[in-house]
């Protein structure tokens, strides 16, 4: 029986283990937040308050620590998106839909910036990108759903030009690329997107 744990400890020992990776993935996303686009393992640890060891026990390592982040920034995108109603207008859909797209753009800025940075050699971090594409895909399906029922044998050629003018690297773009605020990237977002389904529409 001396073999056999009791429950709260058990229990106990693994909200410490969940509270320790919380804490790690918290570093890490903060440290990209203030400008360190490849934070180490060391700056990483020293942030959480852990030693390095228990990093690296808590993650085998930084592909796995990328994983944890990624889900950490789709639960903060999850909390900031609020539905929009696919019975409005278009134009008002439109709009909608790249106010939200501006918010939640600038909500991940700083770890899309590092993950554009690292993604060519980190798997990971490419499977984290096909996930954001996968779920803005879903949205521009459902919420243009009228507009795409017309396009006819163009439909997934406008999903995917809709897609593209909403993710990070048209964002980037306009915002870094071409030095837009975002209430100007956001208007260029829109008059892209408003184009791309007025042009499904039967004349």
């Amino acid at each position: 029986m001396g073999g056999v744990q009791a429950p709260g400890r058990v229990d106990g020992r693994t909200a410490r283990a969940a509270r320790t990776r919380a804490a790690i993935v918290e570093a890490h996303l903060a440290l990209i937040s203030e400008g360190d686009l490849r934070p180490t393992g060391e700056r990483i640890a020293e942030r959480a308050g852990v030693s390095l060891r228990t990093l690296w026990t808590n993650f085998k390592d930084m592909e796995t620590l990328f994983e944890a982040s990624g889900a950490e920034v789709l639960r903060q995108q999850d909390a900031a998106y609020r539905p929009i109603s696919p019975a409005l207008p278009l134009a008002k859909r439109v709009d909608a839909y790249c106010r939200q797209r501006a918010r939640l753009l600038q909500l991940i800025a700083p770890s899309a910036r590092a993950a554009q940075m690292r993604e060519p050699v980190s798997e990971q971090l490419h499977r984290n990108r096909l996930v954001h594409i996968s779920r803005v895909r879903d949205e521009v399906e459902q919420l243009f759903a009228a507009e795409l029922a017309q396009a006819g044998a163009g439909r997934d050629q406008v999903v995917q030009a809709v897609v593209a003018a909403s993710m990070w690297p048209a964002w980037s773009m306009l915002r870094d690329g071409l030095g837009l605020g975002v209430d100007q990237a956001r208007a260029v977002m829109a008059r892209t997107v408003g184009a791309l389904l007025a042009e499904a529409l039967p004349r």
